[in-house]
């Protein structure tokens, strides 16, 4: 029963790592950037969530939305703020510029929100479900996996079929035949990185019923789901979702093995490994270039 409920438990875990990957993944095919700040983006949907829901005692179906939609806010923030003054020019400043305003966005919800961690009550981690003798699990770990695989798949489906995500692939492949087609590139670029963080937030507001809500809670979060996205290959919707599902099990199976103690050394080490020898990711294509 303890590898069963660690399955389970690896299972939802392994979603929020892939749902994270996936906003990796939908800023680096639109524009060839990432947002370094994804853990802060995390946070932030767990912390307003909480915010809404418990301090100002709203319903949690509208604490949920606006939530998200200020996370969408959030992400275009850091697309004009942290992104398009350093990729407008060719530099590649934007790596540092996420990362310092991830870091700016932890200290302002530590210094309003506090550092103690708090709880959010939901009712679908309320009471667990008997699936065995001894084997429980709350409803929200069965929910998380099939939110994380409908998302991905919505997600190819848009790139890969719709008008919309077609215009943002173009983008990067070629900037000046997408402009000659009145492709809108600023505001695509922007659209890809506001949906980047609302999927963050998706995940913040998923794992706080599960996890306690605190300022630094997408740290370690958005380093793991940022190694899941380069496993799975940041080109692969679907990739970068499989390697998060192989990333939380694994994870799981070494915690209830060996301890916590050992988890965060043996994953990395594996994630070291299997990039040497797959550097283009388990999922995704090596870049050809033609000269």
């Amino acid at each position: 029963m303890l590898w069963i409920s660690a399955l389970i438990s690896g299972l939802g875990l392994g979603s929020m790592y892939g749902l994270m990957a996936l906003s990796f993944h939908l800023t680096y095919v639109v524009s060839a950037t990432v947002n370094f700040a994804q853990g802060s983006s995390m946070m932030l949907g767990a912390v307003l969530t909480y915010t809404f829901a418990q301090t100002l005692g709203w319903p949690m179906a509208p604490s949920v939305l606006l939530s998200l939609a200020l996370c969408a806010l959030y992400g275009l923030a850091v697309e004009f703020v942290a992104v398009r003054p350093f990729a407008s020019r060719g530099s590649d400043a934007w790596l540092m510029a996420t990362v310092a305003l991830g870091i700016v966005l932890d200290n302002v919800v530590t210094l309003t929100f506090g550092t103690e961690p708090r709880s959010l009550p939901s009712p679908l981690a309320a009471s667990s479900l008997q699936l065995a003798d001894g084997l429980g699990v709350y409803p929200l770990q069965l929910l998380i996996p099939l939110v994380g695989l409908a998302l991905a798949g919505v997600l190819h489906y848009v790139l890969r079929h719709s008008r919309w995500g077609l215009a943002m692939l173009a983008v990067v492949q070629n900037r000046d035949a997408a402009r000659l087609m009145a492709i809108p590139i600023r505001r695509t670029v922007a659209a890809a990185f506001a949906v980047s963080t609302l999927l963050a937030g998706v995940a913040g507001v998923l794992i706080a019923p599960l996890f306690n809500v605190q300022s630094d809670m997408g740290t370690v979060f958005g380093l793991k789901a940022f190694a899941v996205a380069i496993l799975g290959g940041l080109s692969s919707a679907w990739g970068v979702m499989i390697a998060g599902l192989i990333f939380g099990v694994v994870e799981a199976a070494i915690t209830a093995a060996l301890g916590s103690s050992y988890t965060q050394i043996i994953t990395f080490a594996l994630v070291i490994a299997l990039l040497a020898l797959r550097p283009a990711g388990l999922f995704g294509r090596a870049e050809v270039r033609k000269v």
